[in-house]
């Protein structure tokens, strides 16, 4: 097949990472792949892995609707003619919808939050364009059910979890110990990770206080923030307020988060909203256990006390009795090597590109076969 992976930025975040893995992957599999990005900011570009410098190409969009970008996109479909497109997300769909020159299209949706009034609006103009693609991909059963009450459809729904490598994703202690060592860390201190972009819906300060809280029970517990973002400051501040910065450290980004999140004894997610964490499943992988938040499809990956622990979304004290729970060493070593087999079992990127692969191949069929009904059709 030919693909073309259509991404509204390459901007550091789970669906962006996700689309260069199936780019990449379906690519090493033989079919001629494609990534093309809306707006010019390639801070995942060193991910792509495709042959051809010409398979990755950037729109130059310089404003929200851009109609050179969009001619852009459409001289390039209408001279490479894919075999299916894959946008990711609303604002791709939109560019591909508008562009596509006739080429079957799916979209895989990631989020379930709209952050504003402007962005509920953005979605009533966006679901004619859901209605008319070929197919769109949730990331779990609860977010499709979202969507299907707000009628977010097209015309094929599927579910496909989010999946991880699993040779990739394989702890390395060694390498949690030197980032330890670099950082500072004490061997008995109790590291909580938390490993996002530091936006406003992954609400990272609430790890600040849940912190301090538990050095305030003699644990000795320090948060290792892996990444950074707008959030960083605000996150800076509470640890301020609370007198716990010395066990507060913000690493930035990392085009390798492995070490770090090797480095922790347990991982957190705290955000408002989540669809399927594909930072949670990474930090799975590596055996590390994870407290999330009850939000979006965080039951289908974790089952509670038994391969991970969920807390009421912004329940600070919650928060703080699960990471408590993991203080104990045993208990989280059953819990990270539970939630390892549970990613080998059920999350892992082969079983997801086996079915993005075969949804495209799908769709691309289908409408291979109605073209040529149309054509043999008697005129009238």
């Amino acid at each position: 097949m030919r693909l073309v992976f259509l991404t509204g930025s390459l901007v550091h975040g789970g669906a962006e990472r996700h689309a260069i893995t199936l780019a990449n992957r379906l690519a090493e599999r033989g079919h001629e792949c494609h990534a093309v990005y809306i707006k010019n900011i390639p801070a995942q570009l060193a991910r792509l892995a495709l042959a051809a410098p010409s398979s990755v190409r950037c729109l130059h969009a310089r404003r929200y609707f851009d109609l050179s970008a969009l001619s852009h996109l459409h001289a390039f479909l209408a001279r490479i003619r894919p075999s299916a497109v894959l946008a990711t997300n609303s604002y791709a769909l939109m560019y591909a919808s508008l562009a596509r020159a006739g080429a079957p299209l799916a979209v895989a949706l990631h989020t379930t939050w709209l952050r504003s009034v402007k962005e509920r609006l953005q979605m009533l103009a966006y679901r004619p364009l859901y209605w008319r693609a070929d197919a769109a991909v949730f990331v779990c059963e609860r977010q499709r059910a979202h969507w299907r009450r707000r009628a977010v459809l097209a015309r094929r729904n599927e579910v496909i979890y989010n999946g991880v490598d699993l040779a990739y994703w394989r702890a390395d202690p060694a390498a949690g110990a030197r980032v330890r060592a670099a950082l500072g860390i004490p061997p008995q201190d109790f590291v909580i990770g938390l490993c996002a972009v530091l936006r406003p819906e992954k609400n990272p300060a609430q790890l600040v206080e849940a912190v301090a809280r538990l050095r305030a029970r003699g644990i000795p517990a320090r948060a290792l923030f892996i990444g950074d973002g707008p959030e960083r400051t605000r996150v800076e501040a509470q640890a301020r307020r609370y007198g716990v910065e010395k066990t507060v450290t913000v690493t930035g980004f990392q085009q390798d988060v492995r070490p770090f999140l090797a480095a922790c004894d347990a991982v957190a997610l705290t955000s408002f909203t989540e669809a399927l964490s594909l930072a949670a499943i990474e930090a799975m992988a590596l055996g590390r256990p994870v407290v999330h938040p009850q939000v979006g499809g965080a039951a289908e990956l974790i089952r509670d006390g038994e391969d991970g622990l969920l807390f009421p979304v912004g329940d600070t004290p919650a928060l703080a009795g699960a990471l408590e729970r993991l203080w104990q060493p045993g208990f989280r070593r059953m819990l990270g090597e539970r939630a390892r087999a549970k990613v080998e079992s059920r999350f892992s990127e082969q079983a997801m590109v086996d079915r993005y692969e075969a949804l495209l191949a799908e769709i691309a069929s289908t409408r291979r076969t109605h073209e040529q009904l149309r054509k043999r059709a008697p005129a009238h």
